[in-house]
């Protein structure tokens, strides 16, 4: 399966450098290892793509509630998951 999430720019670029082999999202969506993950550059000053994008195969998905960057309200209806790429 293929899914598309955006990413910032700082974050993209980690990725097409090759520095940044795992994504951490809000967990309300589902993958597993073997699907390909789209990430399309958004820059939110323009609030638009960017154009570029880069497909990364998921090879782990760890899911944990224990992290505290969005809403307590989303973070007890959907948890986190930690994404590995290669």
């Amino acid at each position: 399966m293929k899914i598309e999430k955006k990413s910032w720019p700082e974050q993209f670029q980690k990725i097409l450098d090759g520095a940044k082999t795992y994504d951490l999202r809000l967990a309300d969506f589902e993958c597993r290892p073997g699907d390909i993950l789209v990430m399309k550059e958004w820059d939110p000053k323009t609030k638009s793509y960017t154009g570029r994008a880069i497909e990364k195969t998921i090879t782990y998905v760890g899911k944990t509630k224990g992290q505290a960057f969005w809403t307590k309200e989303d973070v007890e209806k959907y948890g986190f998951q930690i994404i590995s790429f290669k």
